[in-house]
């Protein structure tokens, strides 16, 4: 069921396991496409910028959501495009800020412009995020609209989990809770901006904590199709994933 595929053999096929069938075959139907990264390894964000380049080549025209871009900031990009629609560097300057890596999400942005494809900014902003850090999930004012007034069993407890581990067990207990309300946001929040484009398609770029079956959009969304990228295999917590070799990168806890 789950896809393991080393890159160096199956960089161009990393949906279909090497088979003989198009990568696009495994979007075919799907109204939501959940697609995970590992922010900084740039052989998993050309894995996955391969696989979504064919079944548009093939074909799809979904639009693009991404976790790089604040829902706030959906008009400004919308006019950035309408401005210079051709050009992924001038969107990239207005639009982009320091929080992301910029010359990794290029080409998709430049194969969105290119096949005129819907960008969605899809993240929770960094403001409302510290809110809900802060107060809970009550200083929303759509927290009703987008289900977080009562959570599933269990959801709240696996995020706490993941934001210790993931702040190497450094954290501040007292952090905990309102970290992880603010990871469930983001998550319903992308669910909800991906809504509208069901009928064409809708593909999420975000981290692989987002698009996990267990505790990501996919608690929000249903009818995922969910799709890790991920240095080490976590069985379970996508419909498919692909092994991609470990960036080169300094011990990340050894400084924090």
């Amino acid at each position: 069921m789950y896809k393991k595929i080393l890159p160096a053999l199956c960089a161009a096929l990393v949906l279909s396991a090497c088979a003989s069938s198009p990568a696009s075959a495994p979007f075919a139907g799907k109204s939501y496409v959940l697609m995970g990264e590992v922010h900084d390894n740039a052989l998993g964000h050309q894995a996955r910028f391969q696989a979504l380049e064919k079944a548009v080549q093939a074909g799809w025209r979904p639009a693009i959501a991404m976790e790089q871009f604040d829902v706030e900031s959906q008009a400004d990009l919308d006019q950035a495009r309408l401005e210079q629609p051709d050009n992924p560097d001038y969107l990239i300057q207005k639009m982009g800020g320091k929080r992301w890596d910029w010359p990794l999400y290029r080409p998709v942005i430049a194969m969105a412009m290119r096949y005129d494809l819907p960008i969605i900014a899809a993240n929770l902003s960094r403001q409302d995020a510290g809110k809900v850090v802060k107060s809970g999930l009550s200083s929303l004012p759509d927290a009703k609209a987008l289900g977080l007034t009562q959570l599933p069993d269990g959801l709240l407890a696996a995020q706490r989990e993941e934001v210790r581990v993931g702040h190497c067990n450094k954290l501040p207990e007292n952090l905990l809770d309102g970290m992880a309300l603010a990871q469930i946001a983001r998550d319903a929040v992308m669910a909800k901006v991906m809504k509208p484009y069901q009928a064409r398609g809708v593909v999420l770029l975000a981290g692989n904590g987002h698009v996990r079956r267990d505790m990501g959009v996919p608690v929000w969304l249903p009818n995922t199709l969910s799709v890790g990228f991920v240095e080490s295999s976590q069985q379970g917590a996508f419909d498919q994933e692909q092994l991609i070799a470990p960036a080169n990168r300094t011990d990340p806890c050894a400084g924090f």
